[in-house]
């Protein structure tokens, strides 16, 4: 059976709300895992921002792909990562992902990340405009500009330069 995936608009937040996006050490673990699922053409990655205690995605995961494998790559490649990452660099905030569950003993995601599938281009075009200015809103205050804020696809679709390769341009 061939699976067919339409566009998907995925959230996903770190364990506990956290900020361990916080760091850029952390958000290139994201980029990394964005650049080898894209290498490995399992999936499109057509929009992207990274915050600092969850991350959103526009992506269609390829036919023939189960979204349970490709989004479950992505997340346990992370998790891996970020467990290696605080291991070595600040041990003591690992703890804070210590979870002693039968399956596991740290967790970095929350369980069931939002998944919206994109049927309408009004509803794609609302959700790519939400990811871009995430960044900005008062609460956060990244950035002034979507495009100003590095570690999002804003700067691809503004100034068309491509800091991150495993985009593709959705027009």
């Amino acid at each position: 059976m061939l699976l067919n995936y339409h566009t998907e608009f995925l959230t996903a937040t770190i364990y506990n709300w956290n900020h361990l996006l916080k760091e850029d050490r952390y958000k290139q673990i994201i980029i990394n895992s964005f650049d080898w699922l894209s290498q490995n053409k399992k999936c499109t990655i057509n929009c992207f921002v990274i915050m600092p205690n969850h991350i959103h995605v526009i992506w269609k995961i390829s036919d023939g792909f189960e979204r349970k494998d490709v989004q479950g790559a992505f997340l346990s490649f992370t998790a891996h990562e970020f467990k290696k990452q605080l291991k070595k660099n600040t041990p003591k905030l690992l703890e804070d992902y210590y979870v002693n569950k039968s399956d596991r003993s740290f967790q970095f995601w929350e369980r069931e990340p939002m998944i919206k599938e994109c049927w309408t281009e009004k509803f794609f075009r609302q959700k790519f405009n939400y990811i871009h200015f995430n960044p900005c809103q008062p609460h956060w205050n990244l950035a002034s500009l979507p495009e100003d804020y590095k570690w999002s696809s804003a700067n691809f679709y503004e100034k068309g330069v491509k800091d991150f390769t495993f985009l593709t341009d959705f027009r």
